[in-house]
Parts: C-alpha cells; sequence; structure tokens
C-alpha cells in the first residue's frame, strides 16, 4: 500500500450520520479506503478492476447473510 500524494476529496455513504463510515476515493488507476474515524492511516488500495469486482458483487447481493 501506498500513501497519497496529493489532496483527495473523499467520499462517503449518505447513509452515514456518523463519523464511523469507511471513505472511499480514487487517485489514479486505484480506488482508496479509508475509515473515518482513522483518516491517518495508510487507506486500503484497490485496483479499479477489483473495486469493480466488489461493487458488482454488492449489487448482485453476493454478500447478502439472508
Amino acid at each position: 500500500m501506498t500513501k497519497p500524494t496529493n489532496r483527495l476529496h473523499w467520499l462517503r455513504s449518505s447513509r452515514c450520520a456518523t463519523d464511523t463510515c469507511v471513505e472511499v476515493t480514487r487517485d489514479g488507476d486505484r480506488v482508496l479506503l479509508r475509515d473515518s474515524k482513522n483518516p491517518e492511516i495508510t487507506p486500503m488500495e484497490f485496483s479499479l478492476a477489483e473495486w469493480a469486482a466488489f461493487v458488482s458483487g454488492a449489487q448482485n447481493g453476493e454478500f447478502d447473510f439472508v
């Protein structure tokens, strides 16, 4: 994992009503994910393909625990 080198615009869900959410941003050809409670910690890093696979899985119910 590498630290982001520029100012990034972090996004969090509109359903997040507290400061205890995850935040996501895109930095070039990678997607970064961090804990909003600890923004100084190096974020998790994913390729665009990895992120697309995750989003697709979430949209298709692959992570539903029903």
